[in-house]
Parts: structure tokens; sequence; C-alpha cells
């Protein structure tokens, strides 16, 4: 991770539970490639796409949800041109959730 978005590092406990949850978007993922090389039903394969784009989105609020709680509120307490920046960074990252 860039320093200018390290809030993950050093919290052990919130690396693990996204490792842990991209392990299972990846399983997901593999299901899904795996049903399209054996030709299954196209309406469950949409099924499982739908699940794991629903885990890419959770997965992006817990990481949103990170960025406030830490990123955010530190440089809300220091102020200035670091605050501004980070605001305009979660804005534009909610932007791009709410579009996808």
């Amino acid at each position: 991770m860039s320093e200018q978005h390290g809030h993950l590092e050093g919290n052990d406990a919130a690396v693990q539970a996204h490792l842990k949850r991209l392990r299972r978007i990846e399983g997901q993922v593999r299901g899904i490639q795996r049903m399209v090389e054996e030709e299954k039903y196209c309406i469950d394969i949409l099924t499982q796409v739908s699940a794991a784009t629903k885990a890419l989105q959770a997965l992006a609020l817990s990481l949103l949800d990170d960025h406030i709680a830490h990123c955010l509120v530190d440089a809300a307490r220091k102020g200035g041109a670091e605050q501004e920046q980070k605001l305009k960074e979660a804005s534009e990252a909610i932007a791009r959730l709410v579009r996808s």
C-alpha cells in the first residue's frame, strides 16, 4: 500500500478479514469459470455472477468504512489541505460505488 493510503498497515485484523473475503470471492469466480467451461445453464451462471458482484460490493463498503474511520477522521483532526484531499477522495470513491 502507498503511504497515502496505508491505514491498513499494522491493522492485522482488518487485513485478515479483507483477505478472507477476497479468497471467498476468488473461489466464487473460479466456480463461475468452471460453470462456463462446463456450459451450465446461463441463468445459473448469472445467479453466481450476481452473488460475486454483491460480495465485491460488500468488500468495497468495508474498505470505505475503514477509510472513513481511519484516514478521513485523522485528516479531519489535522485539518487543512490533507482534510480537503481525504474528503475529496472519499466523495469520489462513494460516487464510483454508486455508479457501479
